[in-house]
């Protein structure tokens, strides 16, 4: 009688196996759903919001309202409903704070990428180059620059996404002087592989895990940078509304009608730590061993 044969399991794909360990980590689940739901709410803000962003309700001017059913949360001095002008102020800080980030992702990318590969003059003088703009404080010249231009959302992405590259570039020629030496790099030189190829074709995939990490976090960076500036007046200018200039606004109410600032605040501290705990998750799928 012959012995049974045992069907060998195939081995798990890569990508698989990083969904299933990011899958693992629940505060990384939470806070990718808290995430899409708020996506989802700032896209579709004009069929959710009950009123329009500078819609005012004449009967109660003067005064700000508190939380009823008919304002979920309060009104403002004008008659504004705080809860459309969060809803609406999301579109902007999480654009701001997205956008900004992929910019500097992709900037960081390229620099980090081109002083990795060629070494020698090159890097120097890009991480030389990187070095001056890391020693420059970026909330004060961003707040320069923002008030010299007209504040307006490309105007915010391009200064953030511009002035915040720096640690993408670093994190990326550290990969890049690793993988530069591997067989793989090697075989595709002596086969004659153009230099863009292997740099973007074979070397940048086996790069992405650290990137992703990188971007995510630089969102959470981004979404408190735009709020600064808009607290301050310096950024997206009223009456459209951002989480920042609702709380500019707010201040002038702290005492009598709290609640102005309160959603607000919540909204970017439960973005940001959203935001934190995507990148947390992230990091041990593509190193577990962190």
């Amino acid at each position: 009688m012959a012995a049974p044969t045992r069907t060998r399991k195939r081995p798990e794909g890569y990508w698989p196996l990083l969904v299933r360990r990011f899958t693992r980590h629940r505060l990384a689940m939470i806070g990718l759903g808290v995430l899409l739901v708020l996506a989802v709410l700032a896209l579709a803000a004009p069929r959710f919001a009950p009123y329009g962003f500078d819609e005012q309700d004449g009967a109660i001017l003067g005064q700000p309202q508190p939380p009823s059913h008919t304002h979920l949360m309060g009104t403002d001095q004008l008659g504004r409903d705080a809860f459309t002008r969060v809803l609406f102020g999301a579109r902007i800080s999480l654009a701001v704070g997205l956008f900004s980030a992929l910019l500097a992702t992709g900037l960081g990318t390229l620099i980090g990428a081109l002083a990795g590969y060629y070494r020698g003059w090159i890097d120097n003088v890009l991480m030389r180059l990187t070095d001056v703009v890391l020693c420059i404080p970026l909330l004060p010249l961003i707040i320069l620059l923002s008030g010299m231009l007209r504040p307006s959302v490309p105007l915010l992405v391009g200064i953030i996404g511009i002035l915040g590259w720096m640690g993408t570039a670093r994190l990326v020629r550290g990969q890049f002087l690793s993988l530069r030496e591997r067989e793989y790099v090697e075989a595709s030189r002596a086969l004659g592989g153009h230099d863009r190829r292997i740099m973007f074709r074979h070397m940048l995939p086996n790069a992405l895990g650290p990137i992703i990490v990188s971007t995510t976090l630089s969102v959470g960076s981004a979404i408190m940078l735009e709020s600064a500036l808009s607290f301050l007046g310096l950024g997206v200018q009223p009456p459209t509304p951002t989480w920042g200039n609702l709380l500019n606004y707010a201040s002038q109410w702290l005492t009598n009608a709290p609640w102005l600032a309160l959603f607000p605040g919540l909204m970017i501290l439960m973005t940001v730590l959203s935001v934190n705990f995507l990148g947390d998750g992230l990091r041990d799928a593509f190193d577990p061993r962190s």
